[in-house]
């Protein structure tokens, strides 16, 4: 049985990570639980604040391995909350989770170096139907080609920092690839005023941030007369939260290497 280390336990993510290990069949334990030192909830049972059911681990500041002992970390915080973790699990040869979105290149180049010493997954949407999503959006590419007009729109709650969204990056990697385009090159984030027609070889962004919209995200393919949009909507954080357990559980063998949700899948 693997035993698993939640940072920003208090936090709605990290809630949904407790409550998803409780009710899943993965073997999977909570060994420790991280919130912020002004956090109401520090020295409270994660068990209580998340289910209400007691699990006998208290919530503290920091993850000391020598007390703390866990195989995997799984880790929603900032990019630099996840930094320090990933630094931590990299002393400690622990394997570690992360679906923290708006890392730097800079930053992801850390996790690249890192996952040369440790298993580490790293996602930007730990969702399996976002993560079948990907695999379609890489079909149709290849199928339409550049007879088509590409389009990606994206919807999240309000206090969302990143935008747009890990997820709506990660559709356009996917299509430019698969298109042999540069995304730094062909991407527009947003229109506005006049310009000169659209240049079929962009792909163009839209983002909304608005209430408590847990993730959306429609891509479309407009040709003339015809247009397939392939669309995920997320109703709950627990379809992330699921996803991000399954990729604990399957690290649990692995040796030392970056692997993806695709990996994880066997997409």
């Amino acid at each position: 049985m693997s035993k698993v280390a939640i940072t920003g336990a208090a936090g709605r993510m990290g809630r949904t990570l407790v409550e998803a290990i409780t009710q899943s069949e993965s073997g999977l334990s909570i060994a420790a639980a991280t919130v912020l030192p002004d956090d109401p909830t520090l020295g409270v049972d994660i068990g209580l604040l998340a289910t209400g059911s007691a699990l006998g681990v208290v919530t503290t500041v920091n993850l000391n391995p020598a007390e703390n002992d866990f195989d995997v970390l799984i880790d929603f915080t900032s990019p630099r909350a996840t930094m320090a973790h990933l630094a931590l699990c990299l002393a400690n040869k622990k394997a570690i989770v992360i679906g923290t979105t708006g890392l730097s290149e800079s930053q992801q180049q850390s996790v690249a170096e890192a996952a040369e010493s440790i298993p580490v997954v790293f996602a930007p949407n730990m969702s399996i139907g976002v993560n079948l999503c990907f695999k379609l959006l890489e079909q149709a590419a290849a199928v339409l080609g550049d007879d088509v007009d590409i389009e990606i729109s994206e919807a999240h709650h309000r206090n969302k920092k990143d935008a747009p969204s890990g997820t709506a990056l990660k559709m356009g990697e996917i299509i430019a690839d698969t298109l042999g385009r540069n995304l730094d090159e062909c991407a527009v984030y947003g229109r506005e005023g006049t310009s000169e027609i659209r240049d079929r070889k962009t792909i163009g962004f839209a983002t909304i941030r608005a209430g408590d919209i847990v993730g959306d995200h429609t891509v479309t393919f407009a040709g003339l007369g015809e247009r397939i949009e392939i669309t995920h909507k997320a109703s709950s954080r627990m379809t992330f939260a699921s996803g991000a357990v399954r990729a604990a559980a399957w690290l649990s063998d692995k040796d030392a290497g970056l692997y993806s949700m695709q990996d994880v899948l066997g997409l």
